[in-house]
């Protein structure tokens, strides 16, 4: 019950074909997540196992990826600590921002990581539904993204507070890393092939700051599940990772549409599979500049050998956006399976 093209990938074995999967596939701009926003909130299509997966089965069944993700959110143990979480049209909103007096409010982790139990529940469900011939990935969030959410609220603009208390950044770590290994091994648990740690606000601080504060926890989690366990920055670059993050018992790493993925296979520092980049914004392009963009970006994939190429998996820079025409993400799939 695996996909061959991304099981050739992750073992980086020649061949011609890339295994392909977007995140956010299942998502806003999919007409099957539109449908079924209309009978369920967001929590609801999270928390309801049989939900999400018919919520990660729409865009396999109608764009034929190779992966299906777990259709969850990455807030979710911030809210099992007791820090409260909705979803408005503004976006998420939690109870109470995190700061030296309010981290005394969060719960210990062995007294509340069972209400995460619902993801393994989801995986399980979309394993069942999923075809056989498909792989299946649960994700959670890094451990800086879930700090800068906690204390800001989001991640937009300078973090000011998230970057200044590392006291308080420390002793947060230490408390979300036991709860995401407990997090991962249930996802694991509940089928996932492979989990990825989304690290959507890494690129907003310095190489250093990342090297001497966030890349040692990352490394735990990668040697706790070694060669289960990928993970993704947003807005890093090439100086963030020196040879003792490389070196990890990664499975993989999935790079924004910043990076030259061709340089990142070639010079293949990475370890395991490589995912991404195309520029998720070109997929709304007109369908003939549309075109021309991809064609661009897979003329140089062509250029190189399929060895460098075997780690490859296809997919965006970043998740699908909202509105994203539907008819791109299926031109998209079919060149790349047509050329490759």
């Amino acid at each position: 019950m695996s996909n061959v093209l991304f099981q050739n990938a992750l073992q980086k074995k020649n061949f011609s074909t890339p295994p392909i999967w977007f995140m956010r596939q299942a998502g806003r701009y999919h007409s099957h997540y539109q449908n079924l926003r209309k009978k369920y909130s967001f929590m609801e299509l999270c928390k309801l196992p049989e939900v999400a997966a018919e919520v990660a089965l729409g865009p396999v069944q109608d764009f034929d990826f190779d992966v299906s993700i777990l259709f969850s959110d990455l807030l979710f143990p911030l809210e099992v600590l007791g820090m409260g979480l909705e979803y408005t049209e503004q976006g998420p909103r939690l109870g109470f921002q995190l700061n030296p007096e309010t981290i005394k409010k969060l719960k210990p982790v062995d007294q509340v990581w069972e209400q995460l139990l619902f993801q393994q529940q989801a995986m399980k469900c979309t394993r069942e539904v999923l075809p056989k011939n498909k792989s299946l990935i649960g994700f959670v969030g890094g451990v800086w993204t879930l700090f800068v959410y906690a204390v800001e609220g989001g991640h937009a603009g300078s973090l000011i507070q998230s970057k200044n208390d590392l006291t308080l950044m420390n002793s947060f770590f230490d408390l979300m890393i036991q709860l995401l290994e407990k997090n991962i091994q249930l996802q694991l648990d509940g089928g996932a092939e492979v989990v990825m740690l989304f690290d959507t606000a890494a690129g907003e601080v310095s190489p250093l700051f990342f090297k001497k504060w966030i890349a040692p926890r990352l490394i735990h989690l990668a040697k706790k599940f070694p060669n289960h366990l990928g993970y993704y920055s947003k807005g890093t670059q090439a100086s963030f990772f020196d040879q003792n993050f490389y070196s990890a018992p990664w499975v993989g790493m999935g790079f924004d549409h910043r990076w030259d993925l061709t340089e990142v296979l070639s010079t293949a520092k990475s370890p395991g599979f490589v995912q991404g980049n195309f520029d998720q914004a070109l997929l709304f392009a007109d369908a003939d500049n549309f075109k021309k963009h991809l064609d661009l970006y897979v003329s140089c994939m062509k250029d190189l050998t399929p060895e460098q190429r075997s780690s490859w998996v296809s997919g965006l820079g970043h998740g699908v956006l909202p509105k994203t025409p539907e008819s791109n993400v299926r031109l998209f799939i079919e060149k790349i399976r047509r050329e490759f």
